[in-house]
Formats: structure tokens, C-alpha cells, sequence
């Protein structure tokens, strides 16, 4: 097979998984290779380490809505579009205003920040089942196939750009770079 294939994300709708197709420029795909075939691959190392901090990132800000006894609802970690989302007891009131959510936004960033300042460990390991498990030192642990930072020091410019309460969801919508190589 000729050509140069580029790996464009597709969500899968049943599962919600995000999986990669590979396409050339002429929209033909991986039909035309078997078990064997010998493959060359190229990783775009600034779009790769700019996705593993969005996603760390995103972890982190979940253990820090934990910390304030949100639940996970879901989450979205594209560039641009950034976002955790959490179920949120009733007597969260603080939410229900704008300074509210300000402050709610400044208590994440806060826990958040300190994490990073410690630079807490992020590893992998399986559990019983064969599930990949990620962990943010001892603040968070997740199962997860994802693409992650080392330490929660390669994090940078953590901003939550807005805390909104929606259709019975807290969202929060925040961004975050790769550090300089360590």
C-alpha cells in the first residue's frame, strides 16, 4: 500500500469510545494490508503531549470535584473543548450564582495547583480483570486506555475557563499544555 495514512479520531456511538481510523488522502483505508505487513508510523510528539496533559488534566480536575462530592457525568478531553462533567448533591447551593460558580472554579484550580506543585506520580498498572488502571499518585485512580503525562509537574497553564450548571449537571470546561520536557 502506497501512500501516507493519517489516524483521524471517530466516537463510536454505541460504546463512546473514541478509535482511530486510518485513511489516506484519498480516503482509501487499511483494506489492503494483512497480518505481517511491515508499517511505518510517525507520531506528531507536539499534538501527542498536548493531548496527554488535556487528559491528565481532565483526571485531576475530576479528582478535585470528588474532593467537593461531585460524581462523574462525563467528559470530553479535545482541544477546544475541554470539559468534566458531575453530578452534584442539592446542597451544593453555592452553585446557583455566578460568584458561586466563580468560587466553585477557584476551589478547583486551587486543589488542582497544589497536585501539580507536588508533583504527584502518574502510573498504570491492571486490576483483576485486566483493567488498565491509571493513577494520579494517590488522589485518583481510573480505568483508562488514554495517553497521559509522567508526573503532574509536565503540567502547565491549567486554566477552568467556566463552571456552568446545566440540565441537572455541573460542567466544567478547562484547558491545559504540556510542560517543557523533563
Amino acid at each position: 500500500m502506497a501512500g501516507h495514512l493519517r489516524g483521524h479520531p471517530v466516537r463510536d456511538a454505541a460504546t463512546g469510545l473514541v478509535v482511530v481510523r486510518a485513511r489516506d488522502e484519498h480516503g482509501a483505508g487499511l483494506e489492503g494490508l494483512a497480518e505481517g505487513d511491515q508499517v511505518q508510523a510517525r507520531v506528531d510528539t507536539e499534538l501527542r503531549l498536548s493531548h496527554a496533559a488535556l487528559h491528565t488534566a481532565g483526571h485531576l480536575i475530576e479528582a478535585a470535584g470528588r474532593s467537593r462530592g461531585w460524581v462523574l457525568a462525563g467528559n470530553t478531553h479535545f482541544p477546544g473543548q475541554a470539559r468534566i462533567e458531575f453530578t452534584a448533591q442539592e446542597t451544593d447551593t453555592g452553585l446557583a450564582d455566578p460568584q458561586g460558580r466563580q468560587e466553585a472554579a477557584a476551589h478547583l484550580l486551587r486543589w488542582v495547583t497544589a497536585k501539580v506543585a507536588d508533583d504527584l506520580p502518574v502510573t498504570v498498572d491492571h486490576d483483576a480483570q485486566g483493567l488498565r488502571i491509571v493513577r494520579l499518585g494517590d488522589v485518583h485512580a481510573a480505568p483508562c486506555g488514554g495517553t497521559h503525562v509522567r508526573g503532574l509537574a509536565d503540567l502547565a497553564e491549567i486554566t477552568i475557563s467556566a463552571v456552568k450548571v446545566k440540565k441537572g449537571r455541573v460542567r466544567v470546561s478547562y484547558s491545559a499544555a504540556h510542560g517543557p520536557l523533563r
